[in-house]
């Protein structure tokens, strides 16, 4: 029987008001809703006093302001603490910077960006209707501008790089959180610890709403499932992630992303060995309920999961060469 992973999709959003979580955090929503972001970006607010901010999404002044609307009187920014550098997460990091004066903490700047090679790109628009085409077209046109480029953010620097294990904590002592180094949706992806109430910050690496894409070069599977299974060796009771809701059974819900990966693992391979096929092939059959939208970043996982078996020896390229996202596969 196919893993059921326990999505919790119940999630209502307030945009630009805060949400008053626990004693320790805050969470603002940015408005922009998509079909990677599912409602936003959760901004989140730590500590009272001196205050550390996570991940402060994308360059959206009304909401930048609404995360500076939310301290109190006396309350200043004196962190602001980057997940990972895609461009709904760390963007609005300079933007705070500047309005704050506060030191900004991740893990480094992105990773490895693949060539823009046009022969290598797959392409599903035969299967979109004119009408989606059409609506897909609209929504994308009334975006606000600094939503329309979805990717790596590659002008993120940190003031402050931060490894595993390592630590930040407010002046007045007030909180402290923990780096968990987790890379697999992106190289530089860290998740982070709020030790006083138990709860594990997870970016985009584990979701309460979706599973995770893996999109190589920067993104490795291979890393993702090590990270995963890191977090089951852990004794958070409750993660916040960056989208969507809380997870409340963290280590049974991160059992379930791991089993799931293996059965994908073993539905790419069945697929390649019955006959020689592309990525491009098998997509729109295994993810034929998902959002048409979600096939090109699935088919970025898709192909996460044939480097990592490429590499094993159990597939290979049909007539050799590199392993591309374009290439015809077959088993090992």
């Amino acid at each position: 029987m196919a893993t059921v992973i326990q999505h919790r999709r119940d999630f209502e959003v307030d945009y630009g008001n805060v949400d008053e979580l626990s004693p320790l955090i805050r969470r603002v929503e940015c408005r922009n809703p998509g079909p990677f972001t599912f409602k936003g970006t959760g901004t989140y607010l730590i500590g009272r006093g001196e205050v550390a901010v996570i991940d402060p999404g994308p360059v959206v002044d009304v909401h930048l302001e609404a995360v500076l609307g939310a301290l109190g009187p006396d309350e200043t920014i004196t962190h602001i603490v980057i997940t990972h550098t895609h461009s709904d997460h760390s963007p609005g990091a300079a933007w705070l910077k500047e309005r704050t004066g506060a030191q900004t903490y991740g893990f480094g700047p992105h990773g490895q960006v693949g060539p823009n090679d046009p022969n290598d790109k797959v392409d599903f628009s035969a299967y979109f209707s004119s009408e989606e085409k059409e609506r897909y077209d609209k929504e994308y046109e009334d975006l606000d501008p600094a939503l329309k480029r979805e990717g790596p953010d590659l002008t993120f620097v940190p003031d402050n790089k931060l490894d595993d294990n390592d630590e930040l904590a407010a002046g007045d002592g007030n909180w402290r959180l923990q780096a968990v180094y987790t890379p697999g949706h992106c190289s530089n992806h860290i998740c982070y610890a709020l030790p006083q109430e138990g709860v594990l910050f997870t970016g985009d690496h584990v979701m309460g709403w979706a599973t995770s894409v893996v999109g190589p070069p920067d993104g490795s599977m291979a890393d993702y499932l090590a990270s995963l299974r890191k977090l089951l060796g852990r004794d958070d009771r409750r993660y916040w992630p960056t989208h969507g809701p809380c997870v409340d059974d963290p280590i049974a819900y991160v059992q379930s992303f791991l089993d799931h990966r293996t059965e994908r693992e073993a539905q790419i391979l069945g697929f390649f060995t019955e006959k020689p096929a592309t990525i491009a092939d098998l997509v729109p059959g295994l993810y034929a309920a998902y959002d048409k939208r979600l096939w090109y970043p699935a088919a970025g996982s898709v192909y996460a999961h044939v480097l990592s078996m490429v590499a094993d020896g159990r597939l290979a390229v049909d007539g050799g060469g590199d392993p591309k996202l374009t290439s015809t596969y077959r088993a090992g």
